[in-house]
């Protein structure tokens, strides 16, 4: 003989199944990411310039960031469940085809070093400071799995040609790439331990564009300079990625007695070039979220690829500055009204 159980006692099996469920999902990691909003940061006493006569005039230079996490399966699977502003993304759309989550983390490590060399030939070179410095290449970080140049490339190898045509940013490689479709064979020349090698590679498909030609590695630029000034910046392991080279320049030649942020708190994003202009980077919504949780005067914000254009939806009382160059962000700076 069997008894039904009760109304009470189906309840509590109930909730005590949605409870297990709940608890499951919390604890366990989906294959998406979250995109998190960071509180910006101030960089005085995370770069260190010899001479140093920074004011004390209660302003100072901020960088943003965006926290990258894994995603529980709560939150991937329910929006309120999210921290607040963050987004969801596929963990395919952080790292490449063939490499490995700690591999892209590394990179990103390198190419912040990258931008952190820009930032110091620029800051110092607006001084008025001559000294020589140039793109040199673009490295090879790391190789995908599932590249044709597996086996021909290597880790550290630095390509200087393509099809002939020099390559010395990741858009000389770009631009190179862009005349092939993918299964084309390009020619690359390489440097590798001070010897330049000649190789033919076939092309693979971009996951995100089918139609768009890869040779199938992690590129990092290489820079070449003979700082006159030593510049050492401390921010840790846990901060990666070029987008802080605007801040990093605005810091520097702060920090060299350059009354850059007049008093104000300044948080600036965008990724800086050799010749001063500012280009595009990514996250500027949590971006422009954690300036907004620093209380910053104004928040500096690359033109390109409409960076400015987004920030401006997410300020909500934030005055966003667009800029396209370093000179120009100098300039806006000077103009901007002064706290009483």
């Amino acid at each position: 003989m069997r008894r039904a159980l009760s109304p009470v006692r189906l309840a509590a099996a109930g909730a005590i199944l949605l409870v297990a469920v709940f608890a499951y999902m919390v604890t366990q990691k989906s294959d998406k990411l979250l995109e998190v909003p960071d509180k910006a940061h101030p960089l005085s006493g995370l770069i260190n310039v010899p001479g140093s006569t920074r004011r004390q005039d209660g302003g100072g230079i901020y960088y943003v960031d965006v926290v990258l996490q894994k995603a529980s399966l709560l939150q991937a699977s329910f929006k309120q469940f999210r921290p607040e502003g963050a987004d969801l993304i596929p963990q395919k759309d952080f790292v490449p085809t063939g490499l490995t989550y700690a591999q892209e983390l590394k990179i990103d490590q390198e190419t912040m070093k990258v931008s952190q060399r820009k930032a110091s030939v620029v800051a110092l070179r607006a001084l008025g400071l001559k000294f020589p410095a140039r793109e040199g290449g673009v490295r090879v970080a790391a190789i995908d799995s599932d590249s044709r140049a597996r086996g021909v490339l290597r880790p550290q190898d630095i390509v200087v040609a393509a099809d002939g045509h020099e390559v010395a940013t990741r858009l000389d490689l770009f631009n190179a790439l862009a005349r092939h479709r993918p299964g084309d064979v390009v020619s690359i020349a390489v440097l590798r331990a001070g010897r330049r090698l000649h190789f033919r590679v076939k092309t693979i498909a971009d996951r995100t564009d089918p139609r768009r030609a890869l040779i199938g590695f992690a590129p990092v630029e290489v820079v070449q300079a003979k700082l006159p000034v030593p510049v050492h910046f401390d921010l840790g392991r846990d901060v990666g990625g070029p987008s802080a080279g605007l801040a990093f320049a605005l810091e520097v030649l702060e920090q060299r007695g350059r009354d850059v942020d007049h008093g104000l708190k300044v948080a600036a994003t965008g990724e800086i070039q050799l010749d001063g202009s500012v280009t595009s980077i990514g996250g500027v919504k949590q971006k422009t979220i954690g300036a907004r949780q620093a209380h910053v005067d104004a928040f500096l914000v690359p033109v390109d690829g409409d960076n400015a254009k987004v920030a401006k939806q997410y300020a909500h009382g934030l005055r966003i500055v667009p800029v396209k160059n370093f000179q120009q962000a100098l300039q806006a700076l000077a103009t901007l009204p002064r706290n009483s």
